[in-house]
């Protein structure tokens, strides 16, 4: 049954990625690949104008350079890069648009990337040494009051992990993009519908029956889909796992403008509560005065 489930529901389905910018226009142009740096760049640079490569929503693993992305990194001042698989797609666009090494901010190579993981926004700490490097690289920013916020984000989402007893983080997502988070936090992850680093790999019917399996055994209470897929195959293994599919995570991308995730800040936060909801089953807000 479960194979049968599995065949009928593996669509993950990628969003589409546009260049956007926003800003005064007045001060430095600034491209950013993904949705995670363009909102630090606009925190630590509001004079800029940011241009963000992906939009909302998008999955990075599966995007394709457009005609317009180039044009923008042409124009640019300052090249701000997430680093690793997420955005290796830029090569070739920074190639085609002439942008020289001095204009690039490799904001993962800052931030301290580990091994082949490219995903690391999810542990705040590292998106301050990655805040602090724009803050150096664009002209006349001071990343101080945004690095200041990012340590509280940090020392609060420790806080709300810290009421989970450590035998119930038991975490299983869409595809493994919440290492460094898990690491950073004391969570355990005991699976992924993906079993990669990438949105773009695919699980085997094999691997899929091993999970469910895996989630029996361990007593897991939610899997957690991303809000960049598609969570059929999520809610097939829940079903199958008597489980249940919890709120979606920011994983790859922000959320459009008014979702609690249309921020790298509100984004993390909102993880944490809706992990700290399915571990425990308990409505979660850690929050309140953020």
């Amino acid at each position: 049954m479960m194979r049968v489930l599995f065949v009928c529901a593996l669509a993950l389905l990628a969003g589409c990625g546009s260049a956007s910018s926003e800003g005064s226009g007045d001060g430095p142009r600034v491209v950013a690949t993904t949705t995670q740096l363009a909102d630090m760049a606009r925190n630590i640079a509001p004079g800029a104008s940011v241009t963000s490569i992906l939009s909302a929503n998008t999955d990075p693993h599966a995007y394709e350079v457009r005609p317009d992305d180039v044009k923008a990194l042409a124009g640019a001042d300052v090249v701000l890069r997430s680093g690793g698989e997420t955005d290796e797609w830029l090569d070739g666009a920074l190639d085609s648009a002439g942008v020289s090494d001095d204009k690039i901010v490799d904001a993962g190579a800052a931030a301290g990337l580990e091994g082949d993981d490219p995903h690391w926004w999810q542990d705040p700490s590292k998106a301050v040494k990655a805040a602090e490097a724009i803050g150096r690289g664009i002209p006349g920013s001071d990343a101080a009051p945004y690095v200041e916020k990012l340590r509280a984000l940090d020392s609060s989402v420790q806080a709300c992990i810290d009421t989970v007893p450590e035998g119930e983080r038991l975490l299983v997502t869409s595809h493994d993009a919440l290492g460094y988070y898990a690491r950073k936090y004391g969570i355990r992850v005991v699976g992924t519908v993906i079993p990669s680093l990438s949105t773009s790999g695919q699980p085997s019917a094999g691997e899929v029956d091993a999970l469910v399996r895996t989630i029996r055994e361990t007593g897991v209470k939610t899997i957690f889909a991303e809000s960049s897929v598609n969570a059929k195959v999520e809610s097939a293994i829940a079903a199958e796992s008597g489980t249940k599919v919890g709120k979606e995570l920011w994983a790859d991308s922000l959320g459009p403008e008014g979702s609690d995730g249309a921020t790298y800040i509100g984004s993390i936060e909102s993880n944490t509560n809706a992990l700290l909801e399915g571990f425990t089953g308990k409505p979660a807000n850690c929050f309140v005065d953020g």
